[in-house]
């Protein structure tokens, strides 16, 4: 079967360090932290009083009162990012043929704060305190289902869900419904919005988040010694793909190539990483066999690198498996240093980021490695970025349920 080349003419990012694409790429290279002190609702009773929220955030600069007031803020954030990245890809929508449009936008959770606000009315009210929005509110698919019907896009419409490896499995949909024919382009990533009572509860019952209320900049330390676990983020990460020459023919911006995907699972445990790391392996594997290169070849991971005790050393573990020698010499990073964790949304945007450090050739840091984790002994592009040209960038995602996703980018080559 012939298949075509697939390269991203389009960004769009929301995230705590920055509203749009270039103000994230900037606070990557800046080292710039988004944990701040929560100030959604207020967090005193809670183990965990901070995360990395989209700062100073106002629907109203976005959206008119009526619609916002019917769109979870997760639903929000891909709308904001999605027309970002279709305004960057600079697609004519008079002329594009809209049949042949997909949308693959995922999140991992969904509208939990519309599920916490009508459960608490339903309480309070009965069942006439609930909104006939509450379920188009809620369900995940409804990402997707705003994007095309803002913009008219008729082709495939849906979303994977796939906890923190979302965003991911989602791009690599998109990737294959172009590479295949089935769509000549697609608005795929994801997006997350979990800052809520119900969502900071939840993961500090689980005790996977960190509890450094004292300094909540340097609290997601992937890789650190100190580590205590992550720092919940939010937002979206968007790509606009087409196919290659389409996208030539029409003098795109191309940021780069799709060149391949490795997909697995864990068959291990709801939420720990399996310790021998044979589910991510065959994922990094899946990944580069399906990108017809060798580990010798990439020159940068965006790591999942959570920042818990558990995870960090295990993916490091994995990747020296994998890459064997090579590992060293490799630039690895773990933006979660700077946006937390966005789950859902984290695949899409750490894609953003290892897609922009090879158009850029400068890969963001690792912040807040002040003491490295023995166990963690890669390079892990600590507190500085560094300037390198980059060939081939991997980005791993990871979720409960030992979902794993890997993405390979490559450098455009005429």
């Amino acid at each position: 079967m012939s298949t075509r080349r697939v390269v991203v003419t389009g960004i769009g990012a929301l995230t705590p360090i920055g509203k749009s694409a270039p103000d994230f790429w900037n606070g990557l290279l800046s080292g710039t932290s988004g944990a701040r002190p929560i100030d959604r609702f207020d967090p005193e009773k809670y183990a965990t009083k901070f995360a990395a929220q989209i700062e100073n955030y106002d629907p109203l600069e976005y959206f008119d009162r009526k619609e916002a007031r019917r769109l979870d803020m997760v639903a929000q954030y891909a709308l904001i990012a999605s027309d970002e990245a279709i305004k960057d890809s600079g697609l004519d929508m008079e002329t594009i043929n809209k049949d042949r449009v997909a949308v693959i936008v995922g999140t991992g959770i969904g509208g939990m704060e519309t599920f916490y606000e009508q459960s608490v009315s339903l309480h309070e009210h009965g069942p006439r305190g609930i909104t006939p929005f509450f379920i188009p509110m809620l369900i995940p698919d409804i990402v997707s289902g705003h994007i095309s019907i803002r913009h008219g896009f008729r082709g495939p419409n849906f979303c994977a869900v796939s906890a923190c490896a979302t965003g991911s499995h989602n791009i690599g949909i998109a990737y294959d419904m172009i590479k295949y024919g089935t769509s000549d382009y697609a608005v795929t990533g994801g997006s997350e919005s979990p800052v809520t009572r119900v969502g900071v509860a939840g993961f500090n019952a689980m005790k996977a988040m960190s509890t450094r209320n004292d300094d909540p900049k340097a609290a997601s330390r992937p890789f650190d010694k100190d580590r205590d676990g992550f720092v919940l983020g939010e937002g979206s990460g968007i790509f606009i793909l087409e196919e290659y020459e389409a996208a030539k023919k029409r003098g795109a911006r191309i940021y780069g190539e799709i060149a391949g995907y490795g997909y697995s699972a864990d068959a291990y445990h709801i939420t720990a990483p399996d310790p021998e790391g044979s589910g991510v392996i065959l994922a990094m594997e899946g990944a580069l066999k399906a990108a017809g290169i060798k580990p010798e070849d990439v020159d940068h991971i965006n790591m999942h690198g959570t920042s818990t005790p558990l995870g960090d050393v295990a993916e490091t573990n994995s990747i020296k498996k994998v890459f064997g020698e090579h590992a060293y010499k490799m630039n690895l990073n773990s933006t979660k240093s700077m946006t937390g964790h966005t789950l859902g949304a984290a695949g899409a945007i750490e894609s953003v980021a290892a897609l922009l450090a090879i158009y850029h050739g400068t890969i963001p840091p690792t912040i807040n490695i002040d003491n490295q984790d023995p166990e963690c002994d890669l390079n892990y592009t600590a507190n500085k970025p560094v300037v390198k040209d980059v060939r081939y960038a991997m980005n791993n995602a990871f979720g409960f349920g030992g979902h794993n996703s890997t993405l390979v980018f490559k450098k455009l080559e005429e």
